[in-house]
């Protein structure tokens, strides 16, 4: 099949113009109510990160309609593209967003997409400005975004991150755009050249991984997807196959597709439901969560203390140590990226959450002294047995003599096949808000989202997670 053959974009289009509440399994709704409190509590989460507060602070030096809350800012009201940039923004601002989950073998972990925040923030914001969105009108915008998100990062060529896009800031502009195409009732071709807007304005590199601009890159996408469809509705016109041909998004970005992948079709089974979505345990890339998970039980099995260890030396592949880039963290955005930083956490306070991503944390000497002690090795062992899971080894050696390893479980938290539980993703969610909202508010969002198909208007969501 030739990149002219392929008709992506219009498959995309029928399947948001179509998609119906009643379309949707039992259990994408029921996984997608888990990735609502997931997102809605790290959209209130970000809110306590610099990032957010030079972004509210620029956004009300720009103004515009007030047509939707801007989040962190009370009552105050922005056009709603802009209230999409801060939401996606702060959703991604601890990197702990789920993320998509592929049985690919050629789609190492960590090239594919955080599937919930770009059509999340989105909806969010586009149903604030359209007026009275009901739950079932909500839930299923964001389904239809997800799902046109998760297909296509599942169908390009694994190239698109290999080269260093974020495939989260690029492939989230189309899960932010279909979601708020849906709220807006764009049909047929003017839903088509929403699509083809969204594939000009995609963008993201890993350069700035480890940065305030990567969470940016995913607040830009659903900032970018509403431009998109708000354009199209005016009558702003692109290539309605802008997916598509030698000159579309899938062949400038990655190459091309999976062409055998493209049967699936977008909404005959649903990527939320099948392979599934992860959930983060911790704010740090999926890639280092299996170490934390094993540094975590080394040091309860043993009773480790900081002062008692010599030495920590981590080895995994290529696919794991070149994202996670800086040997020692300097900040807490760094620490993200950095395995020394994350390993540290862990010895240190037996924990990695909002609390310990913080400056104060980072650079306190003990933890800058504990990072000095951790290194990183590629193993050529692991190497050779490929990307298809992620594969590490950790060595610890202490101050009177011993040797202790253990290897990471394949099988990570969060993932399809160890999911946290109803009661973890609760505590998640206190954990992410923890100082930022109270009690009552935390249990009238969790309520909220339980009876999200009884909501009268999808708007009480973004009033309930405002700071």
């Amino acid at each position: 099949m030739s990149p002219t053959q392929t008709a992506i974009t219009a498959g995309a289009a029928r399947f948001v113009e179509g998609l119906r509440f009643e379309d949707l399994p039992e259990e994408a709704v029921r996984t997608g109510k888990r990735c609502l409190v997931d997102g809605l509590g790290l959209f209130i989460a970000g809110t306590d990160e610099e990032t957010l507060h030079l972004l509210i602070a620029e956004a009300k030096h720009q103004g515009g309609r007030a047509e939707a809350l801007l989040l962190g800012a009370g009552e105050a009201k922005v056009p709603m593209a802009m209230a999409a940039r801060v939401l996606g923004t702060a959703g991604h601002a601890h990197d702990w967003d789920d993320t998509q989950v592929s049985r690919d073998p050629g789609h190492q972990y960590g090239l594919l997409t955080h599937p919930t925040v770009p059509p999340l923030a989105a909806a969010l914001a586009v149903a604030q400005g359209v007026g009275r969105v009901s739950g079932r009108a909500f839930m299923t915008a964001f389904q239809a975004g997800f799902e046109v998100e998760c297909k296509i990062s599942e169908w390009i060529k694994p190239r698109i991150y290999k080269t260093g896009f974020h495939s989260s800031g690029v492939v989230g502009t189309f899960g932010a755009c279909a979601a708020a195409a849906k709220l807006l009732g764009l049909e047929g071709r003017t839903l088509c050249h929403a699509l083809g807007i969204a594939a000009s304005l995609a963008a993201g590199i890993r350069v700035n991984f480890g940065t305030m601009t990567k969470p940016l890159h995913v607040g830009r996408a659903a900032e970018n997807g509403v431009t998109a469809a708000l354009l199209a509705r005016r009558g702003f016109t692109a290539d309605a196959d802008a997916l598509d041909g030698p000159w579309g998004f899938c062949q400038v970005f990655a190459g091309g597709v999976s062409e055998e992948k493209l049967g699936q079709g977008f909404g005959r089974t649903f990527s939320i439901v099948d392979p599934g979505v992860s959930i983060k345990p911790y704010p740090s890339g999926i890639l280092t969560h299996q170490a934390m998970d094993a540094m975590l039980k080394l040091v309860t099995e043993h009773d480790l203390e900081p002062e008692a260890v010599k030495a920590v030396r981590f080895h995994a592949g290529s696919n794991i140590l070149n994202p996670i880039r800086y040997a020692l963290a300097a900040d807490h955005l760094q620490a993200k990226f950095s395995m020394a930083a994350l390993l540290a956490m862990i010895l240190i306070r037996r924990r990695a959450g909002r609390r310990e991503f913080t400056n104060a944390f980072i650079q306190d000497p003990l933890t800058q002294a504990v990072q000095r002690r951790i290194t990183t090795h590629l193993d050529p062992a692991i190497e050779a047995k490929g990307t298809d899971v992620i594969r590490s080894r950790l060595e610890v050696e202490t101050n009177d003599g011993r040797r202790l390893v253990q290897w990471a479980d394949e099988r990570y938290r969060g993932g399809p096949l160890n999911p946290l539980s109803e009661s973890d993703l609760e505590a998640k969610f206190r954990a992410a808000t923890d100082g930022l909202i109270d009690r009552e508010r935390e249990r009238a969002i969790l309520a909220a989202v339980r009876g999200v198909a009884e909501l009268a208007d999808a708007a009480e969501l973004a009033r309930l997670i405002q700071p």
